[in-house]
């Protein structure tokens, strides 16, 4: 799809894998830039904004107060990373809970606050299409309250927005659990996934996520001069580039928003859906993150490419050594008659010490891969590619 450009913003930089992107301010809902913004996309932890809007919709109406206890369940415990990792029976009040929704992403806690409010997970993930379709987010489908991976688990950049527009609207009480960079729990200090709290000027929310099938996704949120604009960035390769993406597209926006072209220009809801549209896509042979396989992949690569530069090199020597050999051109102690080194190649250039390409490609594949995000330990042995992880 072509990139649709309004107010005067140009396009930011974009990776060859990246995914659907979308610009636009919060107040009036107007569109400053949009690709792919009715593709269909797993929202990995995005969900938990909506998780979050139906927690602020129960408190608003009194069914429960920050203050009340609710409880880690067994079906809680059993939720796989990111989570807090309570053990069953353990308590937290809805406003810690809250906190370690938003700012560690735990999946545990969001299935706790979902018994708690909709009395099981499947009521509470009703609520939550429901409220979706009140909304206008007409391409949104949740089947779990935290993200994890699930075939019909979709939604859209502009259904996103819609949610992250509404839910700034409807609970501002609630925007500091947004802005919050780190949440204490006991002794232990749970950090954010969102970079953009605090390297962007003005940056004010909301949330990143992250599963295989979906990249590296993120709503965010920053308002300078009282204007406040939104970006939604999906499907990015590694978790830099998802900051950089987003924070290339507001700055875009507050450096080129001009005022006088929002007359008559297209809102979220005003602007056509668009007829290329296409249905859930995954990217996870594009994504750089160790559980998905493709650190290993990039690992085997790059060591493929040492051997053959190193060949390469060894080449090069044996042919200048050449030049200034005796007369049969040789180097007696170098090389032997065909110009190869002895202690360093073979015949066709390989490292006889070390592999060939395809050789140190296939070993790089089966050794441990080296963590780089996520907050996974350095080296941690390689997850299969199926593993289960939402942030």
């Amino acid at each position: 799809m072509t990139p649709l450009v309004l107010a005067g913003v140009l396009p930011a930089a974009r990776s060859a894998q990246a995914g659907p992107a979308l610009l636009f301010d919060a107040g009036n809902g107007t569109v400053l830039y949009a690709e792919d913004l009715d593709n269909q996309w797993h929202p990995a932890s995005l969900t938990k904004i909506m998780t979050a809007y139906v927690v602020f919709k129960a408190l608003k109406a009194g069914k429960i107060t920050l203050e009340t206890k609710i409880t880690c369940s067994e079906a809680a415990n059993l939720q796989p990373p990111s989570k807090v990792g309570l053990p069953v029976g353990a308590e937290m009040t809805v406003d810690l809970a809250l906190q370690s929704l938003i700012v560690k992403s735990a999946n545990d806690v969001a299935v706790m606050l979902a018994e708690a409010v909709g009395g099981s997970e499947a009521g509470f993930i009703t609520e939550m299409n429901d409220t979706a379709r009140r909304i206008g987010m007409s391409r949104t489908n949740f089947v779990n309250a935290n993200g994890l991976p699930a075939p019909d688990q979709v939604t859209t950049a502009r259904d996103l927005g819609k949610l992250a527009r509404a839910i700034a609207r409807d609970f501002p009480e609630y925007s500091h659990y947004w802005m919050a960079g780190d949440v204490r729990i006991g002794k232990i200090r749970l950090r954010s996934h969102n970079s953009l709290l605090k390297t962007f000027d003005g940056a004010d929310g909301m949330k990143t996520g992250f599963i295989c099938d979906s990249g590296f996704n993120v709503v965010a949120s920053a308002t300078r001069d009282g204007r406040r604009l939104m970006a939604v960035v999906l499907g990015e390769p590694t978790g830099h580039e998802r900051s950089l993406r987003a924070a290339s597209l507001l700055e875009h926006g507050f450096q080129n928003y001009d005022w006088k072209t929002l007359f008559n220009a297209s809102t979220l809801e005003t602007m056509p859906l668009a007829a290329d549209a296409k249905s859930v896509t995954t990217v996870r042979e594009t994504v750089l993150a160790w559980e998905c396989g493709a650190r290993r992949r990039g690992r085997a690569v790059a060591n493929a490419k040492r051997i053959k530069a190193k060949a390469a090199e060894i080449r090069a020597k044996a042919k200048a050594a050449k030049s200034g050999a005796n007369g049969d051109g040789n180097i007696k102690s170098g090389a032997n008659g065909d110009g190869n080194i002895k202690s360093g190649a073979n015949g066709d250039g390989n490292i006889k010490s070390g592999a060939s390409g395809d050789r140190a490609a296939k070993e790089a594949t089966s050794s441990p891969a080296t963590a780089t995000s996520g907050g996974v330990s350095a080296g941690a042995p390689a997850k299969p590619a199926a593993a289960s992880v939402a942030k």
